[in-house]
């Protein structure tokens, strides 16, 4: 059975509320005959001009704050890109038959964003219901009682708008300290794209801060790299602070380890005297520049990725184990060692990369090592924001991304 065919303008122009499509500079790209026939404007006098030219504030109401509230959600939708509902707001409007005449209007509007193919905020959606007639409906024999509930409703209005601007000042002072606190947390980017680079998306909605990380270790002494990521069950700041402590613990040992076997064994013992670290994964691998191998172990880790020059990608899959602190006594983890070409690409990332619902996760494998081949002879950090751009969904990030790539090149002198 074939889709019905639907022309998407005709039903925006029907809809039976008053919607207006605006750009993210506040100018109108559209609005609905409801739109028009609420405001008592036409479409020449609003499409394309600024919306606070067309409905600016009444100048003869000095406590008319309609353009500033409407003006500060808007932004936030641009900024957050979520959907924001405003209290009860007056906003006289002029009437376009008598210039200078302005009429009391009463408005619950909502203010949606509207993403383009990159998830950014590409419109603004404005829809708006015109309560006048409510606040203005009083019994002729109960006039003052409808005029006190009017004034309450309209206090308790305004008190909802200030309480959700407060609280919208704190989450922004907590996704600060959050984003502050993720950075003190992880090593600093590499700054040489060309040769090493990182990606870090954590899930939508997690403050921007999660428990995957990342480790790149150099130690030219040993003409040796030990590049590592992690994953801590759940997000936001209580796995990030577990993922803090359990990277420095990560990195410190494998500065000293013989090898990564060693540095995962020393992670998960001290993992057991750490709340919230059970069942965290994490793989290490040791680069060995000299001799062009790569010796590696997993904790249930998604194996890292080896692209070869000709673009054949193969998993380091031999030494997997399971992740920190599934067993109540301690075992050696195993270690496995492989040679590299050089010119090679090594690809370490979560499980936030690959897995989807309800697939199988060696779909996601195998849909890792297309993208790396299709992308393998880009320099790391476009091999980076290629995977992030061919493999996160277009509904966003659900889980989160740590995500390390590097050529295998000889370093000498570079580290």
């Amino acid at each position: 059975m074939n889709e019905p065919s639907i022309d998407y303008r005709a039903v925006f122009q029907t809809l039976p509320g008053a919607v207006a499509l605006m750009t993210t500079d506040l100018v109108y790209a559209d609005v609905n005959e409801a739109f028009l026939a609420i405001s008592g404007r036409t479409r020449e006098q609003v499409v394309g001009r600024y919306l606070f030219d067309v409905f600016p504030d009444n100048p003869g109401d000095p406590s008319a704050d309609g353009v500033r509230n409407l003006s500060a959600s808007l932004r936030r939708v641009i900024e957050t890109g979520e959907r924001d509902s405003m209290a009860l707001q007056r906003y006289d409007v002029e009437d376009p038959k008598r210039p200078g005449t302005w009429e009391e209007r009463w408005w619950s509007p909502v203010n949606v964003p509207v993403t383009g193919p990159d998830g950014s905020v590409a419109l603004l959606l404005h829809r708006v219901e015109d309560v006048t007639r409510l606040m203005r409906a009083r019994g002729a024999a109960d006039v003052d009682r409808t005029r006190v509930l009017e004034a309450e409703l309209y206090s308790r209005a305004r008190e909802l708008q200030a309480a959700n601007e407060r609280l919208r000042r704190a989450h922004a002072r907590d996704h600060e300290i959050a984003l502050r606190l993720q950075d003190s947390m992880l090593p600093p980017q590499p700054l040489d794209r060309h040769r090493r680079a990182v990606c870090y998306r954590p899930a939508t909605g997690a403050l921007n801060v999660c428990g995957d990380w990342y480790d790149l270790v150099d130690l030219p002494e040993l003409n040796r790299t030990a590049v590592a990521v992690g994953d801590v069950v759940g997000h936001g700041l209580l796995a990030a602070g577990v993922m803090g402590q359990l990277r420095s613990a990560l990195s410190a040992a494998s500065r000293v380890a013989a090898g990564p076997a060693q540095a995962l064994e020393v992670l998960g013992l001290y993992a057991r005297f750490v709340d919230g670290a059970e069942s965290t994964t994490a793989v290490s691998v040791f680069i060995d520049w000299k001799e062009h191998t790569l010796t590696y172990s997993s904790a249930g880790h998604p194996p890292p990725a080896v692209c070869r020059p000709d673009g054949t990608v193969t998993f380091l899959d031999g030494a997997t184990d399971p992740p920190l602190g599934a067993r109540p006594e301690h075992v050696p983890r195993p270690q496995a060692c492989c040679g590299f070409e050089e010119g090679s690409a090594l690809v370490l990332y979560t499980d936030g990369l690959i897995e989807r619902r309800g697939e199988d996760i060696y779909t996601g494998i195998d849909r890792l090592a297309e993208a790396i081949g299709r992308h393998h002879t880009a320099d790391p950090g476009t091999i980076a924001d290629s995977l992030l751009a061919d493999l996160v969904p277009d509904t966003g990030v659900v889980d989160d991304i740590a995500l390390v790539v590097l050529r295998l090149t000889d370093p000498a002198g570079a580290m």
